[in-house]
């Protein structure tokens, strides 16, 4: 039997009520912010990765799926969306047509990693970009929006960390001091870090390795050597997270793995699922458009994982969703009536009222199974004595009481369905 690939996940019609349920929270809370859906294509040119993401990361050095298709083109399925939205805005000259564009995505991502409780190979991602603005606030706004999300989901167990990475000067000056602080110590480091040492010294903050983390323990801090122009956005954001009660923890220790981000810099954590307890990262980016072959325009933007904040909402058991009901299921009394509640049904269906029907010539007891298997509403029963009569009689599940209608007149049964 062929099985799906490891690190990919069948959603089935058990859990889409759950992925709808998120999504719909997404779509309405960043409708309340003004940000317009952008969709991009599922595999870029690797090249956009390379060059936005950055080299020496992780994702482009070891997670891409990446392959030469017929046309000898490098091409990669997507690792996370920045990258590809700001290719979009740079090909379309949205900036051209509105000097701020607030975008927000639901998209699947590809990463080769292990998998692991909330982390797959294909996995789905919601997430922002608000592209033009250099404000503060748009920072604020965008932490803002991914605690509304979560706050809605009812997560109770979760922190937002918030640090800046100031703007690539300072913090160029800053690595200088990192390794020197680091240059008698490197030998001690593990493999990964010794590595990161050479090409991303700033990731050496986020091993898991416990004598790495002894190590970076009294390492000098990047929110110590910061520019005055990152202090003062920085103080803007605090003061309008305060404002907005929303809770919020100074980590100078939180670093972004992608080359592109600059000063302020999130992550919402959660307690409840294990290790990959990060269910939202992001920051300003004010460099990337203009490296993508863009005009100078700043960024900010965010993405959350979907499977692993179902994953934190699971273990929270932080919402309870109705049982899924049907309107209508259409009880056929006699074999020969199949074609009349075909009619029937279509007739409801094209009144967008829920209908089902038996397609498995099945005895009325276990089509009446069915009906309460799907929860449905009303049992519309074709058949029988009344219908040789032209009546149809109409069960109400919830109380048991029936009425009989003329079987030429169903938008009296339409009615009823629909209140």
């Amino acid at each position: 039997m062929i099985k799906a690939i490891t690190g990919t996940k069948d959603i089935l019609p058990g859990d889409i009520q759950r992925w709808k349920y998120l999504e719909n929270i997404v779509e309405n809370v960043f409708a309340a912010f003004n940000y317009k859906e952008i969709r991009t294509p599922v595999f870029e040119e690797t090249a956009l990765f390379a060059r936005g993401i950055g080299e020496e990361t992780d994702i482009v050095g070891k997670e891409m799926y990446t392959f030469t298709d017929r046309s000898e083109t490098s091409v990669t399925l997507k690792p996370e969306m920045t990258a590809s939205v700001v290719r979009a805005y740079v090909e379309h000259s949205l900036g051209i047509k509105q000097p701020l564009n607030k975008l927000y995505y639901i998209s699947p991502m590809f990463r080769q990693e292990r998998p692991q409780a909330g982390r797959f190979r294909q996995f789905h991602q919601f997430g922002a970009e608000a592209l033009g603005s250099d404000s503060p606030l748009i920072d604020a706004e965008m932490i803002q929006i991914a605690y509304d999300i979560f706050n809605r989901l009812g997560l109770k167990d979760i922190s937002i960390k918030i640090n800046s990475l100031g703007v690539p000067e300072s913090r160029e000056n800053y690595k200088k001091v990192l390794r020197e602080y680091l240059a008698d110590k490197k030998e001690n480091l593990s493999e990964d870090s010794r590595v990161r040492f050479e090409k991303n010294i700033l990731r050496i903050f986020d091993s898991k390795v416990e004598s790495d983390r002894l190590i970076m323990k009294d390492a000098p801090l990047l929110i110590d050597y910061l520019d005055e122009e990152s202090k003062t956005d920085f103080e803007i954001v605090k003061q309008a997270l305060t404002r907005a009660n929303i809770p919020f923890e100074i980590d100078p220790k939180l670093v972004r793995g992608l080359d592109y981000y600059s000063k302020t810099t999130f992550e919402v954590i959660s307690g409840k699922v294990g290790s990959q307890s990060a269910l939202c990262g992001g920051g300003r980016y004010d460099l990337l458009v203009e490296q993508l072959g863009g005009k100078p325009s700043p960024g900010m933007g965010f993405a959350a994982g979907i499977e692993r904040i179902l994953l934190a909402c699971e273990n929270e058991n932080s919402f309870s969703l109705p049982d899924e009901k049907i309107d209508l299921y259409i009880t056929r009394l006699d074999k020969e009536l199949s074609t009349e509640v075909y009619d029937i049904a279509s007739y409801f269906r094209r009144e967008n009222i829920s209908v089902e029907i038996d397609y498995l010539d099945r005895s009325v007891k276990a089509q009446m199974r069915e009906a309460n298997k799907f929860n449905s509403r009303f049992v519309l029963f074709v058949g029988g004595e009344e219908f040789i009569i032209g009546a149809l009689n109409l069960k109400n599940m919830a109380d048991g009481s029936q009425q009989s209608f003329d079987k030429n007149n169903l938008e009296e049964i339409k009615k009823i369905l629909r209140k």
